[in-house]
């Protein structure tokens, strides 16, 4: 059954902007936490060039992202995969030129985030695109920088329903992508006080 995600329509223009000067020309994008599989369709459509690989682990995600599929009349929109972010070594993909994470790091554990940049370490460091990149969106908390009080107020909703769950620290992503050998290359200030971010292999 297809999910609907309001927000989806609202940012996947911004979203699809930057995109279009940090995705490789073509190649294999796969992206995180599918959710409702409307940016995948949507992505998939906006750049017909690249292969769309989309990926949840929720069974009802999953089944809104294959409706979604069955609807696509392109060809590179590939099936959806169970794939779990904060478990790497169960990941089965070992190479892709782009990897592309929205509205996952806030509203998982930060185990999620850590697998993320693991896995994408090794996967991105194996294709043969030298500049592919990982490039993750959401609301996030940066030092230095006032953070919009409608965040503040998601943050506390959020740590309110899962304790686990919360904006990230910048810096804090930062410093783990530096471990799993990843320097960030991009900060994108995005419409309703979100950000991209664009990090790619040292």
């Amino acid at each position: 059954m297809k999910r609907h995600a309001p927000a989806t329509s609202r940012n996947r223009e911004p979203i699809a902007a930057v995109l279009e000067e940090e995705l490789p020309e073509s190649g294999l994008v796969l992206e995180i936490a599918s959710g409702t599989g409307e940016h995948a369709a949507y992505f998939a459509w906006r750049f017909p060039a690249l292969d769309w690989q989309p990926s949840d682990v929720d069974p009802s995600a999953l089944s809104s992202i294959i409706a979604r599929h069955a609807e696509y009349s392109g060809d590179n929109l590939r099936y959806p995969i169970v794939l779990d972010a904060g478990r790497p070594e169960t990941w089965e993909v070992s190479r892709v030129d782009a990897i592309i994470c929205i509205n996952m790091v806030h509203i998982s554990p930060w185990e999620a985030t850590e697998g993320l940049f693991a896995a994408c370490g090794e996967a991105l460091g194996n294709s043969q695109n030298v500049a592919a990149p990982l490039i993750i969106y959401g609301p996030f908390l940066e030092a230095g920088t006032r953070t919009a009080p409608s965040n503040l107020e998601f943050d506390q909703s959020l740590r309110a329903r899962n304790p686990d769950w919360g904006l990230r620290k910048v810096e804090d992503i930062d410093e783990l992508a530096a471990r799993e050998g990843l320097a960030r290359t991009r900060r994108e200030e995005m419409p309703a006080n979100n950000l991209m971010l664009v990090y790619r292999c040292i």
